[in-house]
């Protein structure tokens, strides 16, 4: 009986560390039956190929000229890991909306896979932008962004060289260049960013003589007793069937890990210098009053210049609002699209 219990004991462990937390209305793989989906490829500026997921409500007159919304994924995620959600969820209050995946991931070009330039991120939101203010059916005058997590920091890159990009909102929104510089809450220390540096520096030899590519960061594959709990956080939506999505040619042990020796790139990512610049065009930062990364929203909101809003969502952490359509202020998104893409 003893090994009987310790047996179950093992097995209800696995079990409570692979179930999905589908709580507060998580819908991550939401399909709408009133829009019309197609996915979509165009070109950015270096000739690479942007693959993105076009929604539009089923009655909207093509024959008018129509606001829109580019919705960008997490850090590491896909566009049909939360993006896509939200791209419906606005595209059934009236919007054409754009979820893309960001190049080096999903089905964009981009090689090696999962490579970072926050350049060319930023520059795939342009181009989407490029994209939609050529359709027939859009208001070139009337697109907005949206990013999130990571997306975010993108976005808010984007829009200040962009001024097409009309409205700006972000949601559990990752500096990405402070998290790799500094990590939450400054809690990294020089030499920590240096050893780092050191190491991806090093990595590049490997890589350049034909060794094989080294990952880093991203969610951790399995749960044990000294799991941290953010870790845990991201691993219940990346790891579970609550969000879990393995693009086509990737696999699950490489999905959300960016390449070691591209993510320090992200060290000289500083997507708030200048933020004040965007305004007039109006910024919306959403984040949860118990998000891991509410020091990045606020930390935007402080610095950005009128108007600007920022929105503190009770008992939401930062992966809540990849899915948790109970939590998610999709009312407030609308509300501010509809005024300032009027």
């Amino acid at each position: 009986m003893k090994h009987l219990t310790m047996a179950l004991g093992l097995l209800l462990g696995s079990f409570a560390a692979t179930a999905a937390d589908m709580s507060h209305g998580a819908d991550n793989f939401y399909k709408s039956d009133t829009l019309t989906s197609e996915k979509v490829t165009f070109k950015n500026q270096y000739q690479m190929n942007v693959v993105g997921n076009l929604f539009m409500p089923k009655d909207m007159d093509k024959g008018a000229k129509n606001p829109a919304i580019i919705i960008g994924h997490p850090m590491g995620a896909v566009k049909e890991q939360s993006s896509n959600l939200y791209a419906q969820k606005l595209a059934e209050q009236g919007f054409v909306t754009l979820a893309i995946d960001l190049s080096f991931w999903g089905e964009s070009d981009g090689q090696p896979r999962n490579a970072v330039s926050p350049d060319i991120y930023a520059e795939d939101f342009s181009a989407a932008v490029d994209y939609l203010g050529t359709r027939p059916f859009v208001d070139r005058e009337r697109i907005g962004v949206l990013g999130i997590c990571g997306s975010g920091s993108f976005v808010i890159s984007a829009a200040k060289i962009d001024p097409r990009m009309k409205a700006i909102a972000t949601v559990s929104m990752y500096d990405m260049g402070s998290a790799n510089r500094n990590a939450l809450n400054h809690s990294q220390t020089l030499a920590q960013r240096k050893k780092i540096i050191a190491d991806a520096a090093a990595q590049r030899y490997v890589e350049f003589t034909g060794g094989k590519t080294a990952y880093t960061s991203g969610t951790v594959h399995q749960l044990d007793a000294d799991t941290h709990p953010i870790q845990r956080e991201f691993y219940d939506f990346y790891r579970t069937p609550r969000g879990e999505f393995t693009p086509k040619g990737s696999s699950p042990e490489l999905t959300t890990h960016p390449t070691l020796t591209s993510n320090v790139k992200f060290m000289n990512f500083y997507p708030f210098n200048d933020i004040e610049t965007i305004s007039p065009r109006p910024m919306l930062f959403i984040t949860g009053d118990q998000a891991h990364s509410k020091e990045f929203s606020e930390d935007a909101w402080r610095r950005a210049a009128q108007p600007k809003e920022l929105v503190v969502i009770p008992n939401a952490g930062h992966v809540d609002l990849y899915d948790r359509t109970d939590l998610i202020p999709f009312a407030k998104l609308t509300a501010f699209f509809q005024q300032h893409l009027k």
